[in-house]
């Protein structure tokens, strides 16, 4: 058999109980009291419970701030078009959606190249350099003459920028198990939803008190003031964020190898002793699963491609600019709350494929009505409706992906960059879905985004069906508790 399809027979000390959809495994009864549904243990132990509550405490805050920040830098240019942005720079037709869109491309070229490294450096120290050069280039934004110059920096912002969250999802799944990581991600992928709402009323506050100070623009000071602010963090990010549970500074010896042990015990059945970097590659690569969890991230996040056109979709509704960003953030706020009220049922209850049946059906719900009206009300109530369920069912893809794909810790970082490729791929044509000549119904975005929701769901069924057979193929091959897949 491949590495991929291996069963368990070597996992010479398990730890706990595994049930398979509410059935027993191959264990006897008395062991039902710490089982669930997969194999992941629920936490007994006082001294499990404090060491994650103190991890949570000291890496969850240091994440999410960093991710707030990435998504308000590459955000300030929906506000920024508000202020005048186009005008100043010359710019018509299409080539504030290519502004948009360059973006993603450097995001996409970096992404596994960077995870590839990440597993053989230190991740903490990784992460916050690249976080201090994209605070350079996004500060560079607010100084740029010309639609070039607008387009080369955003290029290489979303080069600076890529390594970020794919390094933040992979630390994450080697801190917390799999019955706790899909929260976690819930928790960050909040933060950049919240960044995505807020960066709405900083633009409003910076616009309306620095506008035309020292002669310069307001979207200039944007740029200025955000990128300086992510400047500060980065710092402190060399400091704060850990590289491996062994090695973490802020946690005690004991703590230490309670964290790697509980991560070893939470092991998928047919996990392998750890490879090559371009091995963990090639796993990855010949992995059909990898590729269907690509597509359906790349429909998901085609369908969220929204995202830097909502300040103008919400334009339409024919407020002032300041009401305008106002109005942006509220939506958000919601969203970020789905998230991580699905992320962490998700990781409760062990299921992945109805959350994000739910979660994306609402969000087709959303696009349908915001296509079908233009009553200020009716739209804006679909703008609240469309960003819930669009942006609930990230961290249980990304969690799902994690949890799935990672019979070795390479593999599983290359999955997670692979991952977020075929979302981010789905941003670059997504941005040319919402041009002005479709303004103000946008039934082009809104239609197009309905139909790649619809697809998405599709994937997480057809990763459903594969998944039952290959829990199916671990059971009949081995009589030891091994860990089955959830889906």
């Amino acid at each position: 058999m491949s590495s991929t399809h291996q069963v368990a027979a070597r996992d010479e000390k398990p730890t706990s109980a595994y049930l398979e959809k509410g059935s027993m495994v191959n264990e006897k009864p008395s062991a039902l009291e710490n089982a669930d549904f997969t194999g992941a243990v629920s936490k007994t132990d006082p001294e499990e419970i404090r060491l994650v509550r103190k991890i949570d405490w000291r890496l969850m805050p240091t994440l999410c701030t960093m991710y707030f920040l990435n998504y308000t830098d590459r955000n300030a240019i929906a506000q920024a078009r508000l202020n005048n942005l186009e005008d100043d720079l010359g710019m018509t037709g299409v080539q504030f959606n290519t502004a948009v869109s360059i973006l993603f491309v450097g995001y996409v070229l970096m992404q596994v190249p960077s995870n590839m490294l990440i597993t053989r450096i230190k991740p903490g120290m990784y992460m916050s350099a690249w976080m201090l050069i994209w605070a350079v280039v996004s500060t560079c934004t607010g100084l740029v003459k010309s639609f070039g110059g607008l387009v080369a920096c955003r290029f290489f912002l979303g080069i600076t920028e890529a390594p970020f969250y794919p390094g933040a999802t992979y630390m994450l799944s080697i801190f917390y198990t799999r019955k706790e990581v899909a929260t976690r991600i819930a928790l960050l992928y909040c933060a950049q939803i919240l960044a995505t709402g807020f960066s709405g009323l900083i633009a409003a506050g910076v616009f309306a008190g620095m506008d035309g100070l020292r002669g310069i623009a307001g979207w200039r000071w944007l740029f200025f003031v955000e990128g300086a602010a992510t400047g500060v963090v980065a710092v402190f990010g060399f400091f704060l964020l850990p590289n491996t549970p062994l090695t973490t500074p802020w946690l005690t010896p004991a703590e230490r190898e309670l964290a790697h042990a509980r991560m070893e015990r939470d092991k998928i059945g047919d996990s392998t002793e750890p490879v090559s970097a371009m091995e963990g590659l090639k796993q990855a690569c010949r992995d059909k699963r990898t590729w269907l969890f690509c597509f359906m991230q790349n429909f998901h996040l085609s369908a969220c491609s929204f995202n830097s056109f909502f300040p103008t979709v919400v334009k339409t509704l024919g407020f002032t600019t300041t009401i305008t960003l106002v109005l942006t953030c509220p939506p958000f706020i919601f969203a970020g709350v789905a998230g991580i009220m699905t992320g962490w049922s998700s990781g409760r209850m062990h299921e992945r494929t109805w959350h994000i049946t739910a979660g994306l059906t609402v969000a087709v719900v959303g696009f349908v009505i915001a296509a079908s009206t233009l009553n200020t009300a009716g739209r804006y109530i679909a703008c609240f409706i469309f960003p819930v369920g669009a942006y609930s069912v990230n961290s249980v893809i990304i969690g799902w992906a994690s949890s799935t794909l990672s019979q070795t810790k390479e593999k599983k970082a290359v999955v997670l960059a692979m991952t977020n490729v075929g979302g981010q791929i789905g941003y670059i044509y997504g941005a040319y879905l919402w041009p002005d000549t479709d303004k103000p119904r946008y039934g082009i975005g809104f239609g197009a985004s309905a139909g790649f929701a619809l697809l998405s769901i599709v994937c997480a069924w057809i990763i459903r069906r594969l998944l039952i057979k290959e829990n199916e193929k671990i059971r009949a091959s081995t009589s030891e508790h091994v860990n089955l897949y959830e889906y």
